[in-house]
């Protein structure tokens, strides 16, 4: 993947592929922004890593998004709106490029990416309670890392789980594969198993000392990792 790739290359090749859409989902649908910030015209996604606080996936590290509510009028809607209770970035600041696979996470909810891009004047707010900080790592880093492979069976099936490492830190399960179907289908490249599930739902990349990150008023947890 050219490491410069541009806002308008991506539509264009979002536009290209032929999406797997899926049905039904025992839990529901959820939404996650595939939010891209680009600093000096290199792209970078924009993560969030949970609280200790929060009920569930505790220290884990996803794109911000969450469950379809009633009030949403769509998917690109759910994610456009967890992302301005999460991270603070308002819709009128984000630029929809387009949408992704749909995944199944180990929970049953049917999860749908959608792209978008982050304006320069867009500004950070982590939610105090749901995010302990936020950071953006380079695109560039999951184009030219080889990640761990590992086969595990989930409800009888054979599935692909998938492993980064990043300075020190592990990046893996559903946040991992949708980064790497995303930088392989930008590349052109074959996507393979884009259906694996993940061992978990929402996990991702930990800490990155390359990353920007940016604290809630907690500051942040330098222990974790």
């Amino acid at each position: 993947m050219n490491s410069l790739i541009t806002a308008d290359q991506i539509r264009r090749r979002l536009e290209g592929i032929d999406l797997r859409r899926l049905e039904g989902g025992a839990s529901g649908q959820a939404a996650v922004l595939m939010a891209i910030r680009f600093r000096g015209g290199v792209p970078h996604f924009v993560l969030t890593r949970r609280t200790e606080s929060v009920a569930t996936h505790k220290g884990q590290i996803s794109f911000p998004g969450g469950i379809r509510e009633p009030i949403d009028g769509s998917l690109v809607e759910t994610a456009l709106r967890e992302t301005e209770e999460e991270i603070g970035v308002a819709p009128g600041e984000v630029e929809i490029l387009g949408e992704f696979h749909d995944y199944w996470a180990i929970t049953d909810w049917l999860v749908r990416p959608v792209v978008g891009v982050v304006a320069p004047s867009g500004s950070y707010r982590a939610h105090p309670v749901e995010v302990a900080y936020i950071l953006e790592v380079p695109l560039e880093h999951f184009a030219t890392a080889s990640p761990v492979v590992e086969y595990r069976v989930h409800r009888g099936e054979r599935r692909a789980v998938y492993f980064f490492e990043y300075q020190g830190d592990t990046i893996w399960g559903l946040t991992a594969q949708i980064i790497r179907d995303f930088v392989k289908a930008m590349s052109g490249g074959d996507l393979g198993e884009v259906s694996a599930v993940p061992p978990d739902g929402r996990v991702g990349l930990m800490r990155s000392d390359g990353g920007v990150k940016v604290a809630n008023e907690g500051g942040f947890d330098r222990d974790e990792g």
